[in-house]
């Protein structure tokens, strides 16, 4: 009896034990939803367009390495990184297709903000919402990051693939032309426009507005030489609904410090912080920090991986203001040995790490890139500065809108807008038809000063390498001179071949449908 009492309970305890283990099985983790799981609420949905915004948190994008695609390639900058092979990719010395930190990492991340987008635009629709116009500014928002990046493809690499569905690991999609991918931009930043927001309230602060969309797409029409339809979208924020929402603030270095952030000129910025200072992945403690300035100081305050061309410091001085000073846009863009020379009340200015003896044995007469850098608050550099990377500035569309107006015949227009930006308080400059009366109404004479005024305004900003290729400098023989006669880097430039990044290779090897971009 007592034998057969203890075969039952035996047998009850592997029967609780197996079904407790299929149970378990059974139970789903809060952390890791499957797509049937999940979009099913408001929340997931608001879930699902925040996790898009976090792919501008990664090493690949806008917290370090694009700056050494846009700035340090450009003629406004260059590398001395011991790294060599990460310094000859800003020398369009591109021995290996899979340089890692220098081409197939923002292949891979772009595309991965891409699916990010792909699933809010595929799932959301389905979703219930009470307000169908909070639905709408989702998928809007959508829309605007996948042009976002889509706009970084067509520049970096012209010919790619199209990806509008969330992608499965098997996929090969087709290769598509530069003009495609510049039509799909346009597509989605249409789509966008209307629908989003003209502002966004306290706790959204730093989302996509209908105003970035408009200026995202004008610049998108300007890289194809579309100047009048440009023209037309950034209408709206010069002289349209949307004038009111902008201005230039009066001191400059306000666009670049952390405490005078989301301020009346920032048109579109990404939100750093240094709230959390872990890693690059996607778990809730991963870094929010800008980790540009580390890359660009100084050494002993950072590891001068990136620094300014010293042309800009000499165009800079070309011009005095109209109190007979320096332009202050120099001190607050570019650290060089004379800067306290230059300007006597730099130590205001510079509160902290770069109020200092120079450093002869380390810096020498190196000239490092300043802007965006912590200076004023603190004497280090780390990567989790809190400071936003203002994205697109009104500045820039002025400029634009200036490059706009001279290229339809409009020119006497068009210094009004040039002159707001020189005019600012804190750079003071005389009107440009003053300082520079031999231009007149030449249109060639405009346009030419108009990208030298540009480069003082916006150097150090990412813009710089988008509007050497607009301008035909890196596709013309001509153009590659004048470029040559600024940075030396350009002796190693070749026509046809470097005005486009080479496709990863691994990317090729693994898809059928990929060719490699010719002649590499």
């Amino acid at each position: 009896m007592k034998s057969l009492k203890l075969y039952i309970l035996l047998i009850l305890f592997v029967s609780i034990t197996f079904s407790c283990s299929e149970d378990l099985l059974d139970i789903d983790n809060p952390n890791t939803p499957t797509v049937e799981q999940g979009w099913k609420t408001e929340k997931d949905a608001e879930m699902g367009i925040n996790a898009v915004y976090n792919m501008f948190y990664k090493p690949s994008t806008w917290t370090r390495w694009i700056y050494f695609r846009y700035d340090l390639a450009s003629d406004e900058g260059h590398s001395t990184s011991p790294w060599v092979e990460l310094a000859d990719w800003t020398r369009f010395r591109y021995n290996n297709y899979n340089f890692w930190d220098g081409n197939n990492w923002h292949w891979r991340d772009f595309y991965k903000a891409i699916f990010r987008a792909n699933q809010v635009l595929a799932y959301v629709p389905e979703i219930e919402f009470a307000n169908e116009a909070n639905k709408d500014r989702i998928l809007a928002q959508a829309r605007f990051i996948r042009a976002l990046y889509y706009y970084q493809i067509a520049l970096l690499w012209e010919n790619a693939p199209i990806v509008l569905e969330p992608s499965k690991p098997q996929d090969e999609p087709l290769q598509r032309t530069e003009a495609e991918i510049w039509a799909q931009v346009e597509e989605d930043l249409n789509w966008a426009k209307d629908k989003l927001p003209d502002q966004w309230d306290d706790a959204n602060v730093g989302r996509a507005t209908k105003g970035a969309a408009k200026a995202l797409l004008a610049r998108a029409l300007m890289q194809q030489g579309k100047l009048p339809q440009a023209k037309t979208e950034l209408d709206w924020l010069v002289t349209g609904d949307g004038k009111g929402y902008y201005g230039l603030v009066d001191n400059y270095r306000d666009n670049f410090t952390h405490t005078n952030e989301n301020n009346k000129e920032s048109v579109f910025e990404i939100q750093f912080s240094d709230v959390n200072k872990g890693g690059d992945g996607d778990d809730l403690t991963a870094s929010m920090g800008f980790q540009r300035t580390q890359f660009f100081a100084p050494g002993g305050i950072g590891w001068q991986d990136g620094k300014a061309r010293a042309w800009l410091i000499d165009e800079y001085k070309k011009e005095l203001t109209k109190d007979g000073e320096y332009d202050s846009r120099l001190l607050y863009n570019i650290f060089y040995k004379q800067a306290y020379k230059d300007f006597p009340d730099a130590a205001n200015n510079d509160t902290l790490v770069y109020n200092r003896p120079w450093n002869n044995n380390a810096w020498g007469n190196e000239t490092f890139i300043k802007k965006y850098s912590t200076y004023y608050y603190r004497d280090r550099e780390d990567y989790h500065a809190p400071n936003n990377f203002r994205f697109i500035r009104y500045a820039d569309v002025l400029l634009m809108y200036a490059e706009c107006l001279n290229a339809a015949g409009q020119t006497a227009e068009a210094y009004t807008y040039v002159n707001m930006v020189r005019e600012r308080p804190s750079t003071n400059l005389e009107k440009l038809e003053v300082a520079h009366p031999e231009i007149g109404m030449d249109q060639a004479l405009f346009a030419k000063r108009l990208q030298m005024e540009r480069s003082l305004e916006l150097c150090f900003e990412a813009v710089r390498w988008g509007d050497l290729k607009r301008w035909g400098l890196l596709t013309s023989q001509a153009g590659i001179d004048e470029l040559k006669t600024r940075d030396i880097d350009f002796n190693n430039f070749v026509l046809q071949r470097n005005h486009r990044l080479p496709l990863p290779q691994i990317e090729v090897d693994n898809n059928t449908n990929l060719i490699q971009n010719t002649p590499y």
